[in-house]
């Protein structure tokens, strides 16, 4: 079975034709080479001196004002002792994690539809430009988004 299949192999291949193994390419370029200028070295000196400078300061700097990992671990055990519901919030973060999860596939989904993706930015093309035109575009609409989102604000927070 080997030899068979090597036969084969070697029969295709002496049908195939034969590349030159050197080719030669036609270099065409608009622009001569122009051949770089070397610099003094004072002024490479100079400007690895001022680099230097900046690093170092820089470096201070950062090391100072670098939060410290055993704060914000500190920090966020604290907020999180203040939440009085746990599960509550557990069960909305999940939820939040499942619904972009749920969402990023919907999207890859639209996406492989072949004329969809355009006809949705033109949808929403089109909602951007009548959102601007009523409510942005003149100061009693603006007014008006402005009293809509405060309303929305007082039913969210339970005060209306």
């Amino acid at each position: 079975m080997a030899t068979a299949t090597s036969t084969s192999m070697a029969a295709i291949a002496g049908m195939l034709p034969r590349l030159p193994t050197r080719t030669t390419t036609a270099r065409c370029s608009a622009k001569p080479t122009i051949p770089a200028r070397p610099f003094s070295s004072s002024i490479k000196q100079v400007s690895e001196s001022k680099r230097s400078n900046l690093f170092q300061i820089k470096a201070s700097e950062d090391a100072s004002s670098a939060p410290d990992a055993n704060e914000l671990f500190n920090d966020l055990k604290e907020k999180w002792d203040a939440v009085e519901n746990k599960s509550t919030v557990i069960i909305y973060g999940g939820g939040g994690v499942v619904a972009i999860w749920l969402s990023s596939i919907l999207i890859g989904a639209i996406n492989s539809v072949p004329l969809l993706p355009k006809i949705m930015e033109l949808v929403g093309l089109g909602y951007t430009g009548w959102f601007v035109y009523r409510y942005l575009l003149f100061k009693s609409s603006r007014k008006e988004l402005a009293t809509d989102i405060e309303s929305i604000k007082k039913k969210i927070a339970g005060t209306e």
